[in-house]
């Protein structure tokens, strides 16, 4: 809850605290979940070699439990970092890995892994392509991940985002569109998180801002932004 507040800080204390206790009680899947969770945060503050050696550890983790699902997360987490340094190469690598494990899932996962599906693990695939500024295969996983379970707003929030970036230099009418129903979604949310994701797109979005529907699109995101800051 404070990451997604961007209460950073606050978030990491917490995470460690978390990571210790689950080391003490030697449950090797809960450290290697929260380390993967330490991974994405340091990718989403800027420190993506930090977050590569988190998903590293957290894979070692994935692998003593014998969690398929949960080795998965924590290479496309590994990946993600790689994409941030812009490094294409060990990103591939490390997607190769997410999906091959990934396809040794079982058929049925922990409760609490559940959320790590097809349309979790295409979200991911597109951030690492958004990232590698590839807005064509980044905009084809972005599509995928939109068939997620019901019940994940915040989630449809971030992914219909995630299109929006892929569709913002070709189609900003389009790229308006799907990110006014995540400012939709977001407005009744309490997620800094998203918000960020929502200015993000606004940027992208500059250069189209002459174009009316773009224009009240980027007026709305500053106007919750306001909203937020006051609150």
């Amino acid at each position: 809850m404070a990451y997604d507040d961007e209460q950073h800080g606050i978030a990491q204390r917490y995470l460690i605290q978390a990571l210790r206790m689950a080391r003490a009680a030697s449950d090797h899947a809960l450290a290697a979940e929260i380390l993967a969770a330490m991974s994405h945060q340091a990718t989403y503050i800027g420190r993506s070699g930090e977050a590569v050696d988190l998903a590293r550890a957290a894979q070692i983790g994935a692998r003593k439990a014998g969690l398929a699902v949960l080795e998965s997360e924590c290479h496309i987490v590994e990946a993600h970092g790689h994409a941030a340094r812009r490094d294409a190469l060990a990103c591939a690598r490390s997607l190769s890995a997410a999906e091959t494990t990934f396809g040794r899932s079982a058929p049925t996962p922990p409760g609490w892994l559940r959320y790590f599906d097809q349309a979790y693990l295409s979200a991911k695939f597109g951030h690492c392509f958004r990232d590698l500024d590839d807005p064509r295969r980044s905009g084809e996983y972005a599509e995928q991940s939109l068939r997620m379970s019901d019940g994940y707003q915040r989630g449809r929030a971030f992914n219909l985002c995630l299109l929006a970036a892929a569709r913002s230099a070709e189609d900003p009418l389009e790229a308006a569109r799907l990110g006014d129903q995540a400012l939709t979604i977001a407005g009744g949310l309490a997620s800094r998180r998203s918000l960020s994701y929502l200015r993000d797109l606004r940027h992208r979005l500059t250069r189209h801002a002459r174009i009316p529907e773009v224009a009240h699109f980027r007026n709305r995101i500053a106007l919750a932004a306001a909203v937020t800051a006051r609150g």
